[in-house]
């Protein structure tokens, strides 16, 4: 905890409803008004799609997300499920915004153990789902 901030055990709870119950198709988290905590900002239904998941990372502020990326195999190979961590930092969040979200990162990501892939995104281009998809399916054949 490099910046002082703490995980909110709602963070932590919603993870493992979307990593284990498979309850969630994405988690949004956000700091807190006062900055001191991580808390969930939202959490979508297991069907909700990959646009309502872009849709709410803001413009020009940052956010941590998790998102369920289902995919198949091209060789046949079945459905597989992986989870992403994504970092929303545009570049045009506050200078301020986009240092603490980078201090706080660790804070967050070890309290999310299983996660397959991490993304960092400053733009729209960098979350595209082809893009992610890319990301996430490195370690197997799409």
């Amino acid at each position: 905890m490099a910046s002082g901030v703490a995980v909110h055990d709602d963070v932590i709870e919603t993870f493992q409803a979307i990593k284990l119950k498979k309850k969630n198709r994405y988690v949004v988290y956000r700091l807190s008004d006062d900055k001191s905590m991580i808390i969930v900002e939202n959490a979508a239904d297991i069907d909700a799609t990959y646009d309502q998941f872009l849709s709410e990372l803001p413009e020009d502020d940052c956010r941590y997300a998790v998102y369920d990326m289902e995919y198949e195999l091209s060789n046949g190979g079945g459905k597989r499920n992986k989870l992403c961590f994504i970092v929303w930092c545009p570049d045009t969040a506050h200078i301020t915004k986009k240092m603490l979200y980078a201090s706080s990162k660790d804070a967050i990501r070890k309290k999310l153990v299983g996660i397959s892939c991490e993304i960092q995104a400053t733009d729209a281009d960098e979350v595209e789902y082809d893009n992610v998809l890319a990301d996430v399916s490195k370690k197997g054949t799409v």
